[in-house]
């Protein structure tokens, strides 16, 4: 489909998206107990042989083996990857919050590199990157006939170094040509503000190592100038995962203590495990000695919640909407998510090298799995009134090219639906509007959830596809609930 976003990458946060899933380092050996096969091996090593012998031009040996292997890995799903010196490293920084780029969240889009949102603050939104730009050229070589990932690789490089971009933007006749100098980027995963007295907006934009110790600090200025919270908007959108720890920290912050909050299964025992909102679940020695929950205010636990996904949230945020909306302890909003449950696992091979493994999946409470379905809101709310913009252009796990398969879910393969006209009618609606600022004035999603927990109306999806024939529009003080959590509205 032309006009869906063709991949999906993070400059700086790079491969780190999505994992949502410790680190586990251990030798690789094969575990299986079953004999080689050694007729395939055998052609391996004679294909070695040819392009040794007969290429046209000499390859060196680690070359031609490091390639078989990222060929072999990635051959297997989305989210395996081969992790080379550079990729390694930049995987744990990224975890810990930190990078060196130029500060945007890309995809591939008719060839061109396409900015989805330039990160707040960083080179790139200072030097006034917008939603929409499409990346024409990096210095002096065409994007054109490079991978995404080849683009980003380019993008990258050492602080202080500078790279132009040539950027083609909708109403600007002619390219605009953008020097950026690029930095080591330190991403706040948490945000907060108080909206309006009473209601607060909680944002994690990534679930890296230090997410639980910022969000604690974040709940208490909350609490500190709003001792009596009527009500809680947590803002997963555009949330793209990571650290397991993380979510599981986020979801006990607002959960009863000792209760499932994720559960995995694979293939090894190790894979199947069932995730607890648990301290020794959610902290690190190396980031906190204590508790980061212990001395949350009580009525975290108890305050009308509504938590806000889209198309854009994955991983990590799917287990945390997935969990709270599973003990009915907030009513999940937006559209459904991502579909990324599955567990990437970090086998090191060397000191500097590794492999990204899928080695299970993610389900929720109630074992629902989220790979390739994600989770469905309680209430669908477009992001603006007039549509769902970008959002619905954007691609989802079940779109990606050998994607693992929801083994709860027997009907998925043979789903196939024609997105093309309301494809095209999201295409011309983009067009005409400007994107979201997730937490400003203008956040049409953020003023649904405010109204669903004042009991006021809430504008629904106006999407064709939907499951019943009521009215866009609903009073929440008809339904069971009240915006507690409790009750989950309308579902369309």
């Amino acid at each position: 489909m032309s006009s869906k976003l063709k991949n999906f990458g993070l400059i700086g946060l790079g491969v780190v998206a999505g994992i949502a899933g410790s680190m586990q380092f251990e030798a690789s050996a094969q575990k299986s107990g079953s004999p080689l096969p050694l007729e395939e091996l055998r052609q391996l090593s004679e294909v070695f042989g040819l392009i040794k012998t007969d290429y046209v031009e000499p390859v060196e040996d680690k070359k031609l083996l490091t390639e078989a292997i990222s060929g072999m890995v990635a051959s297997l799903d989305p989210h395996s990857a081969y992790l080379d010196k550079k990729s390694f490293k930049e995987l744990r920084e990224g975890t810990q919050g930190k990078f060196v780029g130029l500060g945007i969240e890309v995809g591939m889009e008719d060839g061109y590199v396409k900015v989805i949102s330039p990160i707040e603050d960083s080179p790139a939104f200072k030097a006034g990157l917008k939603a929409g730009d499409l990346i024409t050229r990096l210095d002096s070589t065409p994007v054109k006939g490079l991978t995404l990932d080849e683009a980003v690789k380019r993008m990258r490089g050492e602080p202080n170094t500078k790279i132009t971009l040539t950027i083609a933007r909708k109403d600007e006749d002619k390219p605009l040509i953008i020097s950026i100098v690029r930095q080591e980027i330190r991403v706040q995963s948490v945000k907060s503000k108080v909206i309006e007295p009473g209601y607060a907006w909680l944002r994690v934009s990534q679930f890296q190592e230090p997410t639980v110790d910022d969000m604690a600090k974040k709940i208490s200025a909350i609490y500190a100038q709003e001792p009596n919270l009527k009500g809680l908007v947590l803002d997963l959108r555009n949330d793209p995962g990571g650290v397991l720890p993380g979510a599981i920290g986020v979801s006990a912050a607002f959960l009863p203590k000792d209760v499932p909050v994720v559960s995995t299964n694979g293939q090894l025992p190790d894979s199947k495990q069932t995730y607890y909102a648990r301290r020794d679940a959610y902290t690190s020695s190396r980031i906190s000695t204590s508790d980061p929950l212990s001395k949350l205010p009580e009525g975290i636990k108890k305050v009308p919640m509504v938590v806000l996904v889209n198309t854009g949230s994955a991983s990590a945020s799917e287990i945390v909407a997935g969990a709270l909306q599973d003990y009915k302890r907030a009513t999940i909003m937006g559209t459904q998510t991502f579909g990324k449950g599955s567990v990437q696992t970090i086998r090191q091979l060397s000191a500097d090298t590794a492999i990204k493994l899928t080695t299970a999946r993610y389900y929720t409470p109630n074992g629902r799995s989220i790979q390739a379905k994600g989770i469905v809101p309680d209430l669908l709310v477009d992001e603006t009134a007039e549509g769902d913009g970008l959002n619905g252009l954007r691609l989802r796990e079940a779109d990606l090219t050998k994607h693992l398969l929801n083994d709860k879910d027997k009907d998925e393969a043979a789903r196939k639906v024609d997105e093309l006209e309301e494809e095209q009618r999201l295409a011309a609606l983009e067009k005409k509007r400007k994107p979201t600022e997730f937490g400003g004035k203008d956040d049409f999603q953020l003023a649904q959830a405010l109204n669903h927990l004042k009991g006021l109306p809430v504008q629904l999806s106006k999407a064709p596809k939907v499951e019943s024939k009521k009215e866009n529009t609903i009073n929440d003080e008809k339904k069971p609930g009240n915006g507690n959590g409790n009750g989950n509205g309308d579902k369309k």
